[in-house]
């Protein structure tokens, strides 16, 4: 028996191959699929079965490309429908990978067709529960994402009958492999291992602890935050299909000279700057939106910016490749191209450049008792907010930046100062403003983890959000 969990930390998703006996089976793949068949060589192994535990809304699933490339079953769990081919399983139905067995268990709530799949070893003991998006380390899966209409509350209702009638029951020391770990917005608040036991979360996991129907339903429910706007492109697009990988990188691996970059920047057409936070404030092309790879790029890129638009891009030289493949992750097929030597071919030809000004946390403590105008601008979520922040600082999280309206209640003659939690997200909703017109503005390095070392800078945790 081998198990292997590929885990892609930008969007905190988890798939898993599977193998015995020269026959392999795949749990939710991303979109780019050359892992899993690298994996499948080394074994020398054939991929029979690509395993859908749901509609995946936080990224594009690979089963289609990967069953084109093996010749493998799609298959996925009762109450899903597509516009493709696949096999429809029954609540209870097995699968044989080589010696092993991979059984159906149907646990709506989280979406109607959510299903966990029970592997049994080669005697048939239950060794180890593939729960998607239904059981996390520490959480459960929101039920408010994407069933039709339903209401959340009427989702979470099923999901505790999932909980109660089917997982509850399965040996405490089953190993569970969820599909998300920390920092994922299908769940509300999971838990720091990408791994755990039945016995486990039925000891520590809010959602297995003994409880009424009505107290899980409101547990579940309680401070759900709305989920990323791209959550409903990404679910349409699973269950829709897509284009092939490779005519998307082909599409957007596309060297533009300056000569034709220039041509392409239209009213519409979106700069996408993906550099490191330094080079990118320290100069940059106007109206730019930087999102860097090294932070939670998909996110954030999924949840800024338009899939309607064209989009250009500026890269570090080597990095075109993968920023397009991470893009594609979660639904974007429209890139036209990048500008060949990227943001050095823009400055050496003279063209206008703008930066961002970045300041530490001591100047922004000395600052602050001499600016009538300054407002310190804080992008991090409601809840991190609400555990700290500045005194008198204004709350505007960054993913609700994509609205125009929510940046319009800005004052232009505010000096405002950019912080979040330790830098990343402060450069991105920099550049947000700065494509408004907002130009009075500093970046503060470090964020809250260097403010709040600074003993001069009052804090408080009271409410104050922009609305």
């Amino acid at each position: 028996m081998n198990i292997q969990q590929i885990y892609t930390g930008c969007l905190s998703e988890a798939s898993y191959f599977i193998e015995s006996n020269g026959e392999a089976a795949v749990i939710d793949p991303i979109r780019d699929t050359d892992s899993y068949l690298q994996i499948a060589k080394e074994h020398n192994a054939s991929i029979k079965y690509i395993f859908e535990t749901h509609f995946h809304a936080d990224f594009v699933s690979g089963h289609l490309d990967l069953s084109k490339q093996t010749d493998a079953t799609i298959v996925y769990g009762p109450e899903t429908k597509a516009n493709f081919k696949f096999h429809l399983a029954k609540d209870g139905e097995e699968f044989k990978i080589g010696n092993l067995t991979l059984q159906v268990i149907h646990t709506p709530g989280h979406t109607l067709e959510s299903t966990c799949y029970l592997l049994k070893d080669e005697t048939g003991k239950p060794h180890a529960i593939f729960t998607g998006d239904t059981l996390f380390v520490g959480d459960v899966g929101r039920p408010d994402l994407s069933s039709g209409n339903l209401s959340k509350e009427e989702l979470a209702s099923i999901m505790y009958d999932s909980i109660q009638n089917k997982l509850m029951s399965l040996p405490d020391d089953l190993i569970v492999y969820p599909g998300h770990g920390p920092g994922s917005s299908c769940g509300k608040n999971l838990g720091p291992e990408t791994q755990s036991t039945i016995g486990t979360e039925k000891q520590s996991n809010y959602a297995m602890l003994p409880q009424t129907r009505e107290e899980f339903i409101k547990a579940v429910t309680k401070d759900l935050t709305d989920p990323p706007p791209y959550f409903s492109i990404n679910a349409k697009i699973n269950k829709e299909g897509y284009s092939n990988l490779n005519e998307v990188k082909s599409k957007g691996l596309h060297a533009l000279s300056l000569k034709d970059f220039k041509k392409q920047l239209v009213n519409d057409t979106v700069i996408l700057d993906t550099r490191d936070p330094e080079d990118f404030s320290n100069g940059f092309i106007p109206g730019s939106v930087f999102i860097g790879l090294d932070g939670r790029f998909a996110e954030w890129a999924g949840s800024l910016l338009p899939f309607d638009k064209p989009i250009l891009l500026i890269c570090d030289k080597g990095k075109e490749e993968e920023t397009v493949i991470r893009l594609a992750r979660v639904g974007f097929e429209n890139v036209e191209g990048y500008l060949k030597g990227g943001f050095d071919t823009w400055k050496k030809a003279g063209e206008k450049i703008d930066l961002i000004i970045n300041v530490e946390a001591d100047e922004l403590a000395m600052d602050i008792p001499f600016d009538d105008h300054l407002i310190v601008l804080d992008v991090r979520k409601f809840t991190e907010f609400a555990d700290g922040h500045v005194k008198g600082a204004v709350n505007l999280p960054l993913a609700e930046m994509a609205d125009v309206a929510q940046i319009a209640q800005l004052e232009e003659d505010q000096n405002i100062y950019i912080q979040c939690g330790a830098g990343y997200r402060s450069v991105i909703a920099a550049s947000l403003l700065k494509r408004q017109g907002y130009h009075n503005l500093r970046n503060v390095l470090g964020g809250w983890d260097k403010i709040k070392e600074q003993k001069s800078i009052e804090t408080e945790k009271e409410a104050n959000v922009l609305n």
